[in-house]
This record gives C-alpha cells, structure tokens and sequence, in this order.
C-alpha cells in the first residue's frame, strides 16, 4: 500500500478556495452587463461564526473514540467548521450571513474500509445519522449536516482512508482508499507511469470516493470516459453490513449492483474503496482551437465528428456569448468571434495526435469552422480549475455567478438550451437583475451531449430565494424539454424532487426499497436523493 505524500487540504469554511481574485477588467466587464443594483455579501472570519452546540454525549464519544481514536473524533468548533455542507453559491451565502451555522455534531475519521462499517454500525444503535464526507466539493445539497429523525448527525470524514491500496499493472487497475484525492491518485500512479484520467473541475479537492458516489464526468470524458466508465470494482460499508462488487472484466451475474451504489450520495451506504482502470501516461498532446460562424454549425460538427468515432481527449464548444466574454477576459483571445471550440489530443506518439488532430480539423471545416492554432486551447486548459474560485470574488462585489447542467439527446440538444436560457433570463428579468447566460458543450456521445450554462447577475437582497427560483424554473424547463435533471452534478437535494420526473414513481419506489435494506433505520446522509415519503 502506497500513501500520497501531501494530506488533503481542506477547503476554506466559506469559499471554493483561499485567495480568490478576479482577471482584470472583471470587474468593468461586469458592470457593463449586468443591469440592476448589486448588493455585496463580505464574508465573514471564521472566529466569528457561531456553530450549533455538538448534541452528543460522552457515552457517544467514547464509543466512536473506541473505533477510531480520540484523535480522530472532532466535537470543537475547529473541528467541525470545516464540515458544514458543500460549495454551492447557496452553501456559500449562507456562511457570509450572521446566523448560527448547523454543523455536524462531530467529525470522525476513520483509516479504512473496517472502521467505517463500525461507525455506522455504532451510530446505527445510537440513534446517530452519518454524512459521508470527501472532499466537500458538493455543488447540489449533497452534504448537508441533517439528523432527521435523528438526535444528532456526524460527518464521516474519509481523508484518512487515502492511499493507493492495491496495483495490478498488468490488468491495468488500481484499487484506491475512497478519500483519495484527484491530485493524490495521479501522484501514487505517476510513480508507475499510469494515469486514471479523470480531471473534472472539481478535480484539485474531489476524492474518488465522491466521484464514485456522484458518478462524476472529468473534462477529458471523451477519451477516457465518465467515471462510472472507469469503475472495475467497488467496497461499500452500510449499516446493514458490507459489500465487495466487481470481479471480472465483464459479468452476466444478475444486474449489474456497482450501478446501485454509483451515484447513491452517501444515501445506502459509504463506498470505501473503488478499482479502476488506469493506463500509461500519454507521452504526446496535440492541441486545436476553431470558431464556428454559430452554435448550430458548431454542434453538428460535433455530432458528426463524435459519431465517426474520432475521439479527441477534450472537446468542448461555447456559445457565442460564452465565447465572447471569455475573450474580453482574455486579452490574447479579443479576435475571436463566434463560437469557440477547443480540444486536446493526447497519444503515445506525436504522429498519432497530429493524425486524430488533423481528422478533426477535417469535420469542422467542412461545417465552416476556421481554425485558430493551439492557443485558445492551451489557455483553457491553464485555467481549467479556476473558475469556482472566482465565484468567491464576485459575491464579494455582489454579483451572482451559478452554474447548472444537463444532457440531451441531439435532436433535442437546441430545444433543451433554448428552453433552459429562456427559463433563467425570464425568471431573473422578473426579479429585476437581467442576467447573462453562458453555455458550452463539454461532454459528448454518439447519442447526445451534455449543456453546461452560466448565470451571472446582480445579487439581489435576498440571493438565496434569487438562485433558488432561477434553478427551479431552469430545472422545470429541462423535464419539460426532455433532458435530464443532472448529467455530472448528482442529485443532492437541488435535484432530489424532481427526480421523479425521470425515474417515476416506481424508480423512487425501488430507490426506498433499497434504502430499507441497506439502511433501515435512515441514518445514511437523510435528505439527500430520495425524496421524503412513505417508504
């Protein structure tokens, strides 16, 4: 077993991360679009916020301690401010307001797949509701510190469970601890020459163990696939005892119950330990940026290239306002007009890049596409990680930036955006903040691709009910237009009541059914997922 050489850090009790600016010229570029009266929210020192008091007792302590140490029980505020939800700009307004924060009533760590199936066994006699905790990158409610029908709720911190457990190098998988960061699993394997692939944005602080839970999509899903793709084999701990799923390469043995946990959110259990498939490091990567005289042109280049079977590693396409405001932000990019298209093109050799290259450069041509060298594309991949950073700083000058996504079938896809931007421009508008809404295309399929938007605005007097609106109405129009209520984000609870809508009743049926074998009491992350009702 290899351990990663740096801990997980964790994330700011307040923002995305710590240190958070905006490119210059943000901030004129804001006041020149936006319309309405901005209203700031300053964040707020740590040492100032006042946490809800931990409601468990000694008897409770001691009996956790017992599994995992007293070290590893945290009931100070210290402790527990750190572990008081996820990072969606809700979550994050929350924290800037002067009001009592609800926090989990302890954090406890364990090392390992063991300890885990303990706590919950423990917090399952106690009473005790347990969220399970990676890296706190949840953008949809996924973490939020509920007891329910519980007398106290803990969140079960997995950092300490990183480590790269078991390497197979000649079935080219890799077993990792759940609580493994993005970061951490490409240094255990860049030590074998090995690569898993999976960069979504959240990639610098999300662990495997929540891209298992949320059945993430990584910025390079069109060479290497979602992470569900990736997946050989899972371990999961739940209070009703564990499982080990996934032996073969392939199986015909009933369904498929990897599919089960993967995208659960902590809701059937704690997924402790996840094999996936890893392959060599690509020596060479070839990178292409082109403009499309519009959406429409840019989409069916797509479609076409992705149904051919040409396969870059990356490949994404903004819309013309997407396109044109990353390029007021970028001083290299103000030539660009249209819609802008990146991609990247990783390979063992540099002729085979250049080759995969070429084939694409050969699609989009022929639908009127020019192309604009490599810069655009080595710029984006420079800052494919910021983005959620600069959400701090606009709050910080009272303007909402969110963001929202879904997937759709290509004889749907322009109804779908259409449908989505209409429902958010139409609902801000009302609230009088007139909004700016950006969309790109990010990941593709044979059958479809998914829709990635933007939404800036002022930030009006009441954010929380602004967004939420906004998100609801967005939401509304995707069910009615058929797409789906979340392609990489999960369900969380910002989700969870209309998943109905996609699954039916009888779906939500099977989902409780599960819960009440797994998780009788309901003590696994209560709220999230599965809508309340009789199970």
């Amino acid at each position: 077993m290899a351990t990663p050489s740096d801990p997980r850090p964790l994330l700011p009790w307040d923002a995305w991360a710590p240190g958070a600016h905006l490119p210059p010229g943000a901030k004129a570029i804001a006041a020149a679009l936006l319309k309405g009266t901005p209203h700031p929210i300053p964040r707020r020192d740590e040492h100032d916020a006042v946490l809800t008091p931990s409601r468990l007792d000694a008897a409770d302590l001691d009996a956790l301690a017992a599994i995992v140490g007293a070290d590893h029980v945290g009931v100070t505020d210290a402790a527990r401010i750190g572990h008081l939800g996820g990072k969606s700009t809700p979550d994050l307004l929350a924290r800037r307001r002067a009001e009592v924060q609800p926090a989990p009533d302890a954090v406890v760590a364990p090392s390992g797949h063991d300890d885990v199936l303990a706590v919950l066994r423990t917090c399952d006699a106690r009473g005790i509701a347990v969220v399970p905790f990676g890296g706190g990158t949840s953008v949809v409610g996924g973490l939020v510190p509920e007891a329910g029908a519980h007398r106290a709720v803990v969140a079960l911190d997995l950092a300490r469970t990183a480590a790269l457990r078991d390497l197979d190098e000649r079935s080219q998988l890799a077993t990792f601890g759940a609580g493994t960061t993005g970061p951490q699993a490409e240094e255990l394997l860049a030590a074998h020459g090995l690569t898993l692939g999976h960069f979504p944005q959240s990639f610098e602080h999300a662990t495997i163990g929540g891209f298992a839970a949320t059945r993430s999509s990584g910025q390079a899903s069109r060479g290497y696939g979602r992470f569900d793709d990736l997946v050989h084999a899972i371990r999961v701990a739940t209070p009703a005892g564990d499982l080990a799923l996934g032996i073969a390469p392939a199986s015909a043995a009933g369904p498929d119950l990897r599919a089960l946990f993967l995208g659960s959110e902590g809701a059937l259990g704690v997924i402790t330990e996840v094999t996936v498939r890893v392959r060599p490091v690509p020596v060479h990567t070839a990178y292409g940026a082109w403009t499309f005289p519009d959406f429409t042109a840019g989409a069916e280049a797509i479609r076409e290239l992705t149904q051919s079977g040409i396969r870059p590693t990356v490949l994404r396409l903004s819309d013309e306002t997407e396109t044109k405001v990353n390029a007021a932000l970028g001083a290299h990019l103000l030539r660009l007009r249209g819609c802008l298209a990146v991609a990247t093109f990783e390979a063992a050799t540099a002729a085979e890049a250049e080759r995969v290259r070429r084939a694409t450069d050969d699609v989009f041509r022929a639908h009127g596409a020019k192309s604009r060298g490599e810069d655009p594309a080595r710029s984006w991949e420079r800052g494919r990680f910021a983005a959620p950073a600069m959400r701090d700083a606009l709050l910080d000058i009272g303007v909402l930036a969110e963001t929202l996504e879904t997937a759709a079938t290509w004889s749907r896809l322009a109804a779908v955006k259409a449908a989505v931007a209409e429902a958010l421009t139409a609902t801000l508008g009302a609230q009088g903040t007139p909004a700016v809404v950006m969309c790109h295309v990010s990941h593709v399929y044979p059958t479809g691709a998914s829709l990635y938007f933007t939404v800036v605005a002022a930030l009006t007097d009441d954010p929380v009910t602004q967004w939420r609106e906004a998100k609801d109405a967005a939401t509304r129009a995707i069910v009615a237009a058929h797409g789906t209520i979340t392609h990489h984000h999960a369900v969380g609870r910002d989700h969870r009541d209309h998943l109905e809508a996609e699954i039916g009743p009888l779906g939500i049926a099977v989902l409780r059914a599960a819960k009440d074998t797994l998780d009788p009491h309901g003590i696994m992350n209560p709220g999230a997922l599965i809508p309340p009702g009789k199970a």
